[in-house]
């Protein structure tokens, strides 16, 4: 159980390969930290984390559990497996797909993966994991969504609203959930310098992994609902979403 001051025992990874996802992982106090587990597709790079996560955290048990975002109808017994291993405590959930929206716009069929990845998946993955954790009674969920979910530009606008859907139902989530002993982040970066945006042109205010898990792990501690990374996103953003619609578009078509 996470004490008083915000020390967890036992964290789970979905998403196991996650370069943000490790870097919060990473972050998180790691005193009381006993229990890792490392959530996804198997293989080398489920296995290859692992081993680079029990090297940093010597004094933790670091194991890995199969998770397919794709696979909705196995998500109950999966969760529940790494659940009868004993409680968990934080739950990080950090999957997901970017896609090529000029490609989704000569075919629409290539919309459907990163929807079903970035929404269906993550949302079901999400209200398990709530579910699970009302069974122990307490937990955290933090959950990456992204500010191309506040509001959806013409260059990226299916993965925009299959993170606009999860955030919206992690925001209804985390309302329903107060009082109970479970609190919900939702984590809204802006671009991310990893293996996933490797190639695209870079946004202002680009930050790295290490960086959103700095940010995310300090609006966890405080108990707050929603984190952007950088914290001057939560401005900007707030602006942006403030614009006229045409002028909106002009500006989005530049960045």
């Amino acid at each position: 159980m996470i004490n008083a001051v915000k020390q967890p025992q036992s964290v789970l990874l979905l998403g196991g390969t996650s370069e943000i996802g490790l870097a919060i992982l990473a972050a998180l106090p790691t005193e009381r930290l006993s229990r890792v587990i490392l959530a996804g597709r198997p293989g080398d790079r489920l296995e290859a984390a692992k081993a680079a996560t029990q090297a940093a955290m010597p004094m933790s048990t670091v194991e890995t559990a199969s998770f397919v975002a794709e696979d909705f109808s196995g998500h109950e017994q999966a969760l529940a497996e790494v659940f009868d291993g004993g409680d968990v405590d934080v739950a990080i959930v950090a999957f997901g797909v970017l896609g090529d929206q000029a490609a989704i716009n000569d075919d629409p069929n290539l919309a459907v993966p990163v929807m079903l990845t970035n929404y269906v998946g993550a949302g079901s993955a999400t209200l398990h994991l709530a579910a699970l954790m009302g069974k122990q009674g307490h937990g955290s969920l933090i959950v990456l969504s992204s500010v191309a979910g506040d509001r959806a530009r013409a260059s990226n606008f299916v993965y925009g609203s299959s993170k606009a859907g999860l955030d919206s139902l992690c925001q209804g989530l985390g309302d329903s959930l107060v009082d109970t002993g479970i609190e919900v982040l939702v984590v809204r970066p802006g671009f991310v310098r990893t293996r996933m945006t490797e190639g695209l042109t870079e946004a202002p205010f680009s930050t790295t992994a290490d960086e959103v898990a700095q940010d995310t792990v300090k609006a966890w501690r405080a108990g707050k609902p929603v984190a952007y990374s950088p914290p001057v996103l939560r401005a900007v953003m707030g602006t942006m979403k403030a614009l006229p619609r045409p002028v909106f578009r002009k500006v989005s078509a530049r960045g």
